[in-house]
């Protein structure tokens, strides 16, 4: 485990809020050469990055807050509003420092929700349709959660059940610490992030119709999330499942509706 990367003076460079920042420049390296390819005006992919981030991060945080309230709440908003200046003034520093007083307590799914509700905001006032961008966003969105989940993984956080496998590992400084060896799930995420990433980036441009994209990221990811879930620690709350799995599989089953209904809706629309 390797909380902390670096020192420099009074200021700390913390794994996980490195690996978050990372996770928000590969996005926008990804978005920058896509709106080259599809000729978008030069500052979109950075909007879109920062109102993604912006929106992310609070529906994260949000999402946190609400299953464990009153658990730091002063430093979290105090978090909160360092990030956002960061963002706002581009200061990775300030960025990095601003994750790192979030602790663990960020939420992906919650963060998902936010980031998409302020990138709708975003398309809403620059007038562009929302389903073709969340074609083109889509792999973004998996490779900024595989490179955050590193992150998860060099702070202790968010590992597996129990298990005696050869690639289990204990984090006795976690977050909560155990000295069982576990499922290292955020290494699993990693690399099914990555996988989905590689599919999702090959089909960009072999696409059927609009939304196609967008709703395989859809399956994949509820899928991936849902199963990982499996041997994770978390709280269930509905018929024996996780919160995570029940979100989870209702993006599987909103992607495979999309599925469905896209194509037809597109037949309809030239034949009509």
């Amino acid at each position: 485990m390797y909380p902390e990367l670096l020192h420099l003076g009074p200021f700390v460079v913390s794994s996980y809020g490195f690996m978050m920042v990372l996770a928000f420049v590969a996005c926008y390296f990804f978005l920058q050469a896509e709106g080259r390819r599809l000729d978008w005006e030069p500052e979109l992919a950075q909007d879109l990055v920062f109102w993604a981030a912006m929106g992310g991060v609070a529906g994260a945080k949000i999402y946190y807050l609400i299953e464990n309230i009153g658990r730091g709440a002063g430093r979290n908003i105090a978090g909160l509003g360092e990030l956002f200046l960061g963002l706002f003034t581009l200061d990775l520093q300030r960025m990095a420092a601003g994750i790192q007083n979030f602790g663990a307590g960020l939420v992906f799914f919650g963060g998902l929700m936010g980031g998409m509700l302020a990138v709708t905001l975003l398309l809403r006032r620059r007038g562009r349709a929302w389903l073709p961008m969340a074609d083109t966003v889509a792999p973004a969105l998996i490779l900024g959660y595989a490179i955050g989940r590193v992150g998860c993984f060099l702070v202790g956080d968010d590992y597996g059940v129990p298990s005696t496998l050869p690639w289990a590992l204990a984090f006795p400084n976690g977050l909560p610490p155990t000295t069982l060896t576990v499922h290292p799930t955020q290494i699993y995420e990693f690399l099914l992030g990555l996988g989905i990433f590689g599919g999702l980036y090959y089909l960009r441009t072999r696409t059927r119709f609009v939304g196609q994209l967008f709703s395989l990221y859809l399956i994949l990811v509820g899928t991936e999330r849902f199963i990982i879930e499996l041997i994770r620690t978390n709280r269930q709350y509905v018929l024996g499942l996780t919160g995570a799995q029940l979100i989870g599989a209702l993006m599987a089953l909103l992607g495979l509706a999309l599925l469905y209904y896209l194509p037809r809706r597109e037949t309809a629309a030239e034949t009509g």
